[in-house]
């Protein structure tokens, strides 16, 4: 599934042909994607201009003049697609083909930027929902969301609070979207990484007994921050499905460290072989020297 650098991405892909665009026509090829869409989709978009276009871990967010937030998620197989013209951006060398299969194409936005951003979600785990802005924050999906890793307010404190008196292992607790927003399998195998600690060390360790943070906390937060900079710079992780909105595929996942690199030297160059374990029925990848 995409993951918070992804999906930011997605969201500077889709800004300049959506921010301070009108929806001049809207397609919903069927009537629902993980859930139903909601109640005159079409009609309650068409008209309505895109004030801004946002992120929320991992859901993009786009504010409606009408007074509503259009809360869009890609799930495991959703990407967006721009085109322009009648066709769209071809991938560059280094780049897969963009699947051809039209029946997928399920939501499509005529913009009045002259851009057609279309929808495609072959496994249909995506969604789109239609919230009131003055209710958002209140809404199931929004509420119970951890601060947001890049944020002003995301430090060691913060973390070491969110994590204080966990039994569970700090695999399981950055993986978890109360504890901290966005986070998935690839990007906290990383973080560990770059903070030299391991994904079986119990979550409670980077607090003391005050829960007041420690060491490493501190070499969390700056691990966990460098790694989604990093992607974020790079484009994203392309695992299979997921396509940047011009058709490439992101480049991070020619510098991983760690992850999907079970067997090979540890970058650190420090003797260890990257080992692989399963933890909440997820492959955790991680080097048994550096990371403790």
């Amino acid at each position: 599934m995409p993951e918070l650098p992804e999906v930011e991405t997605v969201r500077r892909g889709l800004v300049p042909v959506m921010e301070g665009a009108r929806f001049r026509k809207v397609e919903a090829r069927r009537p629902d994607l993980r859930w139903p869409l909601p109640r005159d989709f079409a009609k309650r978009l068409e008209r309505q201009t895109v004030t801004g276009l946002g992120r929320r871990a991992k859901y993009l967010l786009a504010d409606l003049s009408s007074g509503e937030v259009l809360v869009m998620h890609l799930g495991m197989s959703g990407s967006f697609r721009v085109e322009q013209n009648g066709a769209g951006r071809t991938p560059g060398a280094y780049y897969h083909e963009r699947s051809k299969a039209n029946a997928h194409d399920h939501i499509v936005f005529h913009m009045s930027s002259g851009a057609t951003v279309i929808f495609n979600d072959p496994r249909r785990f995506g969604f789109m929902k239609l919230i009131p802005r003055i209710a958002l924050a209140e809404d199931p999906l929004m509420r119970a969301i951890g601060p947001e890793p890049l944020g002003n307010e995301f430090d060691a404190a913060l973390l070491a609070d969110a994590c204080a008196g966990k039994k569970t292992s700090l695999k399981a607790a950055l993986s978890d979207q109360h504890v901290v927003a966005g986070l998935g399998n690839i990007y906290v195998c990383e973080a560990l990484h770059r903070a030299r600690l391991s994904p079986k060390r119990r979550a409670s360790t980077i607090a003391g007994r005050s829960g007041a943070p420690n060491e490493r906390a501190a070499a969390l937060v700056d691990g966990i921050q460098a790694v989604l900079r990093d992607a974020i710079e790079a484009g994203g992780s392309s695992l299979r499905d997921h396509r940047r909105t011009d058709g490439e595929l992101g480049l991070f996942q020619h510098n991983f460290r760690v992850y999907d690199r079970e067997g090979a030297a540890c970058p650190r160059r420090d003797g260890g072989k990257i080992r692989r374990i399963v933890q909440g029925g997820r492959s955790t990848f991680y080097c048994p020297v550096c990371q403790r």
